[in-house]
């Protein structure tokens, strides 16, 4: 089994800050690309930004400038650095992974709990 966990979410007023964290835990051999996903109430789930093994970054329109992913292949670990946080940023925000569980196998596509983001005055 593969575990991501992530921490960090809470509640901030807007314009301020948050930094998330996701640690990925269990049969790892390789984790190719990471990423940071949100699903706001009512609505459906949607990109953040991705991070490959070798720092490749993509991100949102949405969030372009305003958030920062970054990654320690050493912990198997990303972050979200969210500054400028809008209202419209609430959301519980998902840690995915694409995993390798053992060498040469099919790669399988792990999911965090969530993490609750409130961005509110």
């Amino acid at each position: 089994q593969v575990q991501l966990v992530e921490s960090g979410g809470g509640l901030v007023q807007p314009g301020g800050s948050l930094r998330l964290s996701c640690a990925a835990s269990g049969s790892i051999f390789r984790i190719y690309t990471m990423g940071w996903y949100r699903q706001a109430p009512g609505k459906q789930r949607e990109l953040c930004a991705t991070i490959t093994a070798g720092g490749n970054i993509n991100y949102a329109d949405s969030v372009k400038g305003r958030f920062t992913i970054s990654r320690d292949n050493a912990k198997n670990t990303i972050y979200l650095q969210m500054n400028s946080l809008k209202p419209e940023d609430t959301a519980v925000y998902y840690c995915n992974a694409d995993v390798e569980k053992v060498y040469g196998t099919r790669t399988v596509d792990a999911w965090g709990q969530g993490t609750l983001v409130t961005v509110s005055s």
